[in-house]
């Protein structure tokens, strides 16, 4: 087996974490974060949110099935590189086509592997997240130090147009397609803005019967509305929520027309400061795919899957505007919100898992609903059933 370089992780408080390197040799700065899912990685690593982010996870054994090209949850991989106990550099696995280490490499993202994750996220869930510098060709720990310090902090950061499409297209069964599906003619139109969108979004919303069609972020939300869409879909995304002053603005105008609207993770921040309320930066964040949250209408729980850095806080909502409907199970902080007049719902979490449990895909159906009964009310207004 090839001998693997020496890699170092240093972190802005000066805290250092020594290993092995995998995957590409280079050098990387970003946010510090910990997930604590069991599988997933490479959906993870794909995921737009984690734009800016060095990615640990808490699961001791990483690599171990391998990848594929099924699993991918946007074009490329997103995070900055990784930090993990184990990797497994022989995976066994039917769908497998290559190494974790690989994949890295081949997107030219450094790894680090041999460190003690479980004293780096205790020192990240006591300090909370900060800065870091990965390195697989340097281990001078004064000088990694140093780049972290000079990094970008996330607060303040607008990553959206980092990851966003540049040009409109169409989701169909098999991807991103740049012409409209025949078979989808006649369907509902979701017309989704791109901050950071999870391909299995997408799916879900075709897997309840729409068109779907992403457009970039910064779309002005006068060519949406023209369009004509049944519903509107404000996507996840990495960074801070309050420089988006054009999404914050998109957010407000559909939901003015009337236009069912459903934010997920960065699009439910955005929703919020639409309406006037603010967000802040938790500690240490949500992330993974084992989170519990109540809905306080049922008492239900539901095991959900969370990639967030940022939450709205509740007490800045306009008074009697919304149901607050779910909450964190863990740290009580707002989770999942439906206005009392707008069709306009959002949650702060992920429900199309990707990876994760399927307990939170009635949020598409709520989402369905609200369109299905415009569009019937729009029917009888053009037959003359409503007075």
């Amino acid at each position: 087996m090839t001998r693997r370089p020496a890699a170092m992780l240093a972190l802005e408080d000066g805290r250092v974490f020594r290993g092995e390197g995998f995957g590409a040799l280079a050098e990387t700065t970003g946010e510090v974060v910990f997930n604590t899912a069991m599988t997933g990685y490479q959906e993870v690593l794909s995921d737009p949110s984690y734009c800016g982010q060095i990615l640990t996870f808490t699961y001791p054994l990483i690599g171990n099935y391998g990848v594929n090209a099924a699993d991918f949850e946007s074009a490329t991989l997103r995070a900055q590189g990784m930090v993990c106990r184990d990797l497994c550099e022989r995976p066994s696995n039917w769908r497998s086509t290559g190494t974790l280490s690989a994949l890295l490499a081949e997107h030219g993202l450094p790894g680090i592997s041999g460190v003690d994750t479980r004293a780096l996220t205790r020192h990240l869930r006591d300090h909370g997240t900060m800065r870091g510098c990965l390195s697989t060709l340097s281990t001078d720990a004064d000088a990694l130090v140093e780049k972290a310090r000079s990094s970008p902090r996330m607060q303040g950061l607008a990553l959206a147009d980092v990851v966003t499409c540049m040009e409109p297209y169409w989701w169909s069964e098999h991807g991103v397609s740049e012409r409209e599906p025949v078979s989808d003619a006649g369907k509902p139109l979701v017309v989704a803005f791109d901050f950071g969108v999870k391909w299995n979004i997408l799916r879900r919303l075709r897997a309840e019967g729409f068109r779907v069609r992403v457009v970039p972020g910064r779309t002005p939300a006068r060519e949406v509305l023209a369009s004509g869409p049944d519903g509107v879909l404000l996507s996840n995304g990495p960074g801070d929520p309050e420089p988006l002053d054009f999404a914050i603005a998109a957010a407000r105008q559909v939901t003015a027309a009337g236009v069912p609207t459903l934010g997920i993770c960065l699009g439910h921040q955005l929703l919020g400061l639409a309406f006037g309320a603010r967000t802040a930066k938790l500690k240490f964040g949500h992330r993974g795919a084992n989170h519990p949250v109540i809905d306080r209408r049922n008492g239900r729980v539901e095991v959900t899957s969370q990639n967030h850095g940022f939450y709205v806080d509740a007490a800045t909502l306009p008074e009697g505007e919304f149901d607050l409907t779910h909450w964190s199970g863990n740290d009580h902080s707002l989770e999942g919100m439906v206005h009392r007049a707008l069709p306009v719902l959002s949650c702060q979490y992920h429900p199309e898992s990707g990876p994760g449990p399927h307990d939170s895909r009635p949020w598409f159906r709520a989402f369905a609903d609200l369109i299905h009964a415009r569009r019937g009310r729009a029917a009888q207004v053009l037959a003359g059933g409503v007075r």
